[in-house]
């Protein structure tokens, strides 16, 4: 079974309720090829046991992941990614991960008492300077 273990890091200071982080995050490991066609996830008792989380939380995170295909739960047999995402699905959970990085570095820079402007600047300068290597663990 493919854990998610210390994958979904959740943010309980956050405005977005926990079940859409979840939801976002097991998007984001699809769309990064963390997470393949076929791959188990844990049952919903597992994961709200890792997250120590209420059940009930991670069974609507996999309810909306459900209902829009990309995973299935068969009964006694499990979670799974369900499809393999075309481009535009891909390209779609991309630019959602993307905006996420953003909102998430904006909002750390305004509570650091930066303004939008400020932060917006020291981006362009990293970018300018060719701050952009990717450092991979």
């Amino acid at each position: 079974m493919n854990s998610l273990n210390g994958k979904i890091k959740l943010d309980f200071r956050s405005n977005e309720p926990i079940y859409l982080q979840i939801s976002r995050q097991i998007e984001q490991l699809v769309a990064s090829g963390e997470l393949k066609l076929g791959d188990q996830l844990p049952t919903v008792r597992e994961l709200a046991t890792e997250l120590r989380i209420n059940f009930n939380t991670v069974s609507r995170a996999y309810r909306l992941l459900d209902e829009s295909r990309l995973i299935s739960t068969q009964r006694g047999r499990g979670t799974y990614i369900w499809e393999e995402p075309d481009e535009e699905t891909m390209q779609n959970l991309r630019k959602k991960s993307l905006e996420e990085l953003a909102r998430t570095y904006l909002s750390q820079s305004i509570q650091l008492g930066y303004s939008q402007i400020e932060a917006k600047e020291m981006l362009q300068k990293l970018i300018d300077g060719g701050q952009t290597a990717i450092i991979v663990e």
